[in-house]
C-alpha cells in the first residue's frame, strides 16, 4: 500500500494518507519548545504494515530538524525510542 505522510499543525498531529483517506496518526500537544505524545494509532486493516514505525520516524526526523524535544507519553512512542537509541537524546530530560 502507497501512503504519504503529511504533519497536520491546526490538529497538532502527523497524519499517514492513503487515496486521501488516514489510515495512521500520532497526536500531540506542543509545550514550548517540547512535543508532547499522547498516541499513535493505525487503522486496523492497515495494521502490521509498518505505517506506525514510518510515522514516528518522520516525528522524530522533525524534532531533531526543529531543535525540539519529545516526551513520549504514548507507550509505542517510549518504545520505539527505546530501540533506536539515536533518538535518546531527543527526550525532555525531566521525562528520563
Amino acid at each position: 500500500m502507497e501512503y504519504e505522510i503529511k504533519h497536520n499543525l491546526e490538529e497538532e498531529r502527523f497524519e499517514a494518507l492513503s487515496n486521501q483517506e488516514i489510515v495512521g496518526v500520532i497526536n500531540y500537544y506542543k509545550e514550548d519548545n517540547v512535543l508532547v505524545v499522547t498516541h499513535t494509532g493505525v487503522e486496523s486493516e492497515y495494521e502490521g504494515q509498518g505505517i506506525a514505525g514510518a510515522l514516528t520516524k518522520y516525528l522524530l526526523t522533525y524534532i531533531t530538524k526543529n531543535n525540539l524535544k519529545v516526551t513520549p507519553l504514548c507507550s509505542y512512542t517510549k518504545t520505539y525510542i527505546d530501540r533506536h537509541p539515536e533518538y535518546q537524546n531527543l527526550i525532555k530530560q525531566e521525562y528520563e
